[in-house]
């Protein structure tokens, strides 16, 4: 497996990678530099902390930023607000964020300068938002089960990634568990996607490399990168046998920090779920 480069940007800190499965298109974003990226040079520029996105129609985005959840044109450029995300928190921002087998979106967010436990993971479901889970100091790894019937996630700092059962309308059931303990490595856990196998793919900040781990959150293979600080991962491509992730030059100086990367799987993702709004 040869590791490119798709696309030479230096993101100060890259994430959020989303494959649009009707525009065949790949956009991620830049937290840090409050902006949202895609090929071929395209970039959007906002005022705030942006970190995450779901895709609603061909055209619209549910692009998450520090202080709500808004729609966003890509064709004209519009924004339109959708709910408030700890709109009176301006110690907060929002992180990493999927949408869910159901049509909803998890949302994390942490604190802008990683205070501890100030963050807390959040779902939008038709219409309204509901916090899941609190005191968590960075929220990544959010992602979920073929099936629906399992979700992700992971505080950095704890070095753990969890999963919780959910109902058939994707609400969480019951306390979660641990699903991959990271401690002992000394392994930062980042962001996640997850396969068609249903197998965990997460991006290990600090270590240069993307780890895979089955169903039962045992350990299979882990895919080395140049860059140091890989932030998430995203499967795409025509067959979704791409895999691809960002990363994060902040606080680094080599001349690949920050770029986001490329490579070609045997392997299929599932195809990013669309957002019910």
């Amino acid at each position: 497996m040869t590791v490119a480069v798709f696309d030479p940007r230096p993101c100060i800190l890259g994430e959020g990678p989303l494959w649009h499965p009707t525009r065949n298109q790949l956009f991620w974003f830049d937290i840090l530099g409050k902006k949202l990226l895609s090929e071929n040079g395209q970039e959007w520029a906002f005022d705030e902390h942006v970190s995450a996105a779901g895709w609603v129609s061909d055209t619209v985005l549910l692009i998450a930023s520090e202080s709500e959840l808004f729609r966003f044109d890509l064709t004209s450029g519009a924004r339109q607000p959708v709910v408030p995300l700890e709109a009176d928190n301006p110690l907060t921002r929002s992180n990493d964020g999927r949408a869910d087998p159901q049509g909803g979106f998890w949302i994390g967010t942490m604190g802008k300068q990683a205070e501890p436990e100030a963050g807390a993971i959040y779902r939008y479901y038709r219409g309204a938002l509901r916090q899941l889970f609190d005191k968590i100091s960075i929220t990544n790894s959010i992602c979920f089960a073929p099936d629906g019937t399992c979700a992700y996630f992971a505080d950095t700092r704890r070095r753990q990634i969890t999963q919780v059962a959910l109902d058939r309308d994707g609400w969480p059931v019951g306390d979660p568990s641990v699903f991959v303990d990271l401690q002992a490595e000394g392994v930062n856990p980042d962001g996640s996607v997850v396969d068609a196998q249903g197998c965990l793919w997460n991006a290990q900040w600090g270590a240069h490399r993307v780890a895979r781990y089955d169903t039962r959150g045992q350990f299979l293979q882990a895919i080395s990168f140049p860059a140091e600080q890989i932030s998430c991962p995203a499967f795409g491509g025509a067959d979704l046998k791409t895999l691809f992730a960002t990363s994060a030059a902040d606080g680094l100086d080599g001349v690949i920090e920050g770029q986001t990367f490329a490579l070609t799987l045997d392997v299929a993702g599932q195809p990013e779920h669309r957002v019910l709004l």
